[in-house]
């Protein structure tokens, strides 16, 4: 089958790879891409035979928009889950829109998921939506996660997290990819990940989730929670400790630790 690829990034590369490797015909545009078979929309276009089939794998924002804006006015949304790993073990997919246009793409979805990883879920938008929401609960495993191992890295035992994920991966009921992936992170950077920065930033995807969770009135405290944590993550300086230390040391005298300011440095703010 024909399929007209936009944007050759971490995900639309590796599905396009799948594809062509699948038997498809991928024609690709990504103006930050030499290695594409179009120059424009438009000459992606004319690389097509109609019905044309158009795949956008772009960031999210005013960049999806416009290009957007420019193809389609009736569509099949896709979202799609896999990551780096999607070329080598398929990427999870859940088709959002009429039953017409998304049977006719069926080859396509069906060579780019592993067995049983595709499904049309629902109405135009829904593929989307169901992505949000699997992206929302992958913020609050994640958390679980780290939140656990710290608590093991500061107890009084000296334990192996590289080898408690490892075991963890067989027979555990907290068993998932995202531990194997965990345990992978342990191998490669040592149990006290002591080369990666405390910094954890978030897409989007989290916040949307519980905005919707607002606007239909479902508690959502877990994925909220996992979210603000994430913001935590981001301060060099948390002030909002500074004013718990404070408040502790006025009313009850409690001991406040000082900056240490050959390792502080100065206030980024």
């Amino acid at each position: 089958m024909q399929l007209g690829m936009i944007g050759l990034g971490r995900m639309g590369n590796g599905m396009t790879e799948r594809l062509r490797e699948g038997g498809h015909e991928i024609k690709t545009y990504d103006p930050n891409v030499e290695a594409r078979t179009a120059g424009s929309l438009d000459e992606l276009a004319a690389q097509l035979e109609q019905p044309r089939a158009l795949w956008m794998m772009i960031p999210a924002g005013e960049i999806t928009e416009q290009t957007f804006e420019q193809l389609l006015s009736v569509f099949v949304d896709v979202g799609v889950s896999g990551g780096i790993w999607g070329l080598e073990i398929g990427f999870c997919l859940m088709a959002g829109g009429d039953d017409e246009p998304v049977k006719r793409l069926e080859p396509i979805l069906e060579t780019l998921a592993p067995e049983d990883g595709y499904a049309h879920v629902g109405a135009s938008g829904s593929g989307h939506f169901v992505k949000m929401i699997h992206n929302g609960i992958e913020y609050g495993l994640m958390q679980a996660y780290a939140e656990g191992f710290e608590i093991m890295q500061h107890s009084e035992y000296e334990l192996d997290l590289q080898q408690i994920s490892g075991i963890w991966r067989y027979g555990s009921v907290v068993r998932s990819w995202l531990l194997e992936l965990l345990h992978s992170a342990f191998e490669q950077h040592g149990s006290a990940l002591e080369d990666i920065a405390p910094y954890v930033e978030d897409s989007g995807e989290g916040r949307w989730t519980i905005t919707e969770a607002i606007n239909e009135n479902v508690p959502a405290p877990v994925i909220a929670a996992s979210l603000f944590a994430r913001f935590g993550s981001r301060d060099e300086i948390n002030f909002a400790a500074k004013v718990a230390a404070a408040l502790r040391n006025q009313f009850g005298g409690h001991a406040v630790r000082a900056v240490e300011r050959a390792k502080a440095g100065p206030d980024p703010r």
